[in-house]
């Protein structure tokens, strides 16, 4: 064999012993066997047949690949669940001649709780006696006037507390919500309103309508009827002057030949004189007929008709428009979107219905004091809001829809991480509402300024009217 040929034969063997060198994964080293291990006796079946614990779990075999890392978890602080004690709270109007309340606060646990018991008091309204150690505090700035109580209620008890107030328009229906908080303050355990209605109080006073003969369109209208009657009879009156009538007189057959008569006709020269050759007269009008005229009602009439029906139709829009106008509610905030419905407005603790949702409002109040301050700035304003949904199924709202107007005509939304810390970590508008259910909730308002808002905007979806709180 030729030289050149060896090496050749050789290079290939070393090459095709280098690719099955690579070919071959990485073997782990053999662990070395222990010496002079006892033989174990084999287990019985019954041990064979028990299940494995976690310690004895089978060992995976390498196979050279790198392991998929271990899930990493999420930093955030998860929600903490709110564990809401079994309070509620239960208010009825008195049957007094002032405004008076019964509140009946019961604990159905087995251990005690500490609450605080806010009552608001409607504005134009204060305290004349409160029972039960509480406090009543006149309206300031950024709150209204409220009764609180500080209480620790025993297990399975039931605490009763009275309130009677004074308010400056008597006669009037009072409604005033009352709520249990926990120790801080934000979060509501329950809530409950009622409105007292004294027995004073007058009905509603009802607009009576004018009557007909004093209505500007009526008047309008029995204008232009007077003035077309008028021209019509001065029309008739003077085609009836202007009238002759046709006389038709027949001619007579006479030997005077008068006038009106026509001379007989000339015998035939035949002069047989014959009846048959006598000639026929025949009653011919003495003057021509004249040819009729159609008459047409003079131009002022027409004209004056026709002023007077414009006349008529012009007041009568006028005057239409002119009501329209003034049946507008300029005072009113513009609503976006509102499509479906008809936009409720009410006070503090009247539930206010809308297509899906009926929202309560039973206090707001801002400052510092009620919740951190925001870390852009601003002053957080917190509203306890009671939402039960009225469909047979589940509904979502969203933070967006819900606005807080400020007295300058300007509005903010809802602040949804403020509100989530007002709930614990808990996002209520990812949560749907239940059917049927009610749930009651903080929501936080940051505003910006001194001056708190006057008005609350909730609404269940875009294209609904929603419902107006005036909460100033």
């Amino acid at each position: 064999m030729p030289a050149s040929r060896r090496h050749h034969r050789t290079l290939a063997v070393l090459v095709n012993c280098l690719g099955v060198i690579a070919a071959v994964p990485a073997l782990p080293p053999a662990a070395p066997r222990a010496a002079a291990a006892p033989a174990r006796p084999a287990p019985p079946p019954a041990a064979v047949a028990a299940p494995a614990r976690p310690a004895e779990a089978a060992t995976p075999i390498p196979t050279g690949v790198p392991a998929v890392p271990p899930a990493v978890p999420t930093t955030g602080p998860a929600p903490v669940p709110a564990s809401m004690p079994p309070v509620s709270v239960a208010v009825g109007a008195a049957g007094t001649p002032a405004p008076g309340y019964r509140i009946e606060v019961r604990n159905a646990g087995a251990t005690p709780v500490e609450t605080l018991v806010r009552q608001e008091l409607p504005s134009g309204s204060r305290a004349t006696t409160v029972t039960g150690g509480g406090r009543a505090t006149g309206p300031v700035r950024a709150t209204a006037g409220e009764v609180t109580w500080r209480l620790r209620l025993p297990a399975r008890s039931t605490t009763t507390l009275h309130t009677a107030l004074a308010v400056t328009g008597p006669g009037r229906s009072v409604t005033a919500p009352t709520c249990v908080y926990g120790t801080d303050g934000t979060r509501p355990y329950d809530c409950a309103t009622a409105t007292w209605v004294g027995a004073a109080t007058a009905p509603a006073a009802q607009v009576t309508a004018a009557p007909a003969w004093r209505r500007p369109p009526v008047l309008l209208a029995a204008f232009a009827a007077l003035l077309v009657l008028t021209g019509g009879l001065l029309w008739w009156a003077a085609a009836r002057r202007r009238r002759r009538p046709a006389t038709t007189s027949g001619g007579t057959i006479g030997a005077s030949g008068a006038t009106g008569t026509r001379p007989a006709e000339p015998v035939a020269a035949s002069g047989a004189g014959g009846p048959e050759d006598r000639g026929t007269v025949y009653p011919r009008p003495a003057l021509p007929t004249p040819a009729v005229r159609r008459r047409r009602p003079p131009v002022w009439l027409v004209v004056g008709v026709a002023a007077a029906v414009l006349a008529g139709v012009v007041g009568a829009a006028a005057w239409t428009a002119t009501q329209r106008v003034a049946a507008m509610d300029t005072t009113k905030q513009p609503t976006s979107g509102a499509w479906v419905g008809s936009s409720v407005t009410g006070a503090l603790g009247v539930p206010l219905r809308e297509t899906a949702f009926e929202f309560t409002v039973y206090r707001m109040s801002c400052g510092t004091g009620v919740l951190p301050a925001a870390p852009g700035g601003g002053r957080p304003c917190l509203a306890t809001v009671g939402v039960r949904n009225l469909t047979s199924e589940q509904q979502t709202w969203h933070g967006q829809l819900q606005r807080a107007y400020l007295p300058g005509g300007n509005w903010v939304a809802a602040d949804e991480n403020a509100t989530r810390v007002a709930n614990l970590g808990r996002d209520v508008f990812a949560q749907p509402v239940a059917a049927g259910r009610r749930v009651l909730l903080p929501l936080v308002f940051t505003v910006h300024g001194g001056e708190p808002p006057k008005q609350l905007e909730l609404r269940s979806g875009v294209f609904s009217a929603g419902v107006r709180v005036d909460v100033d």
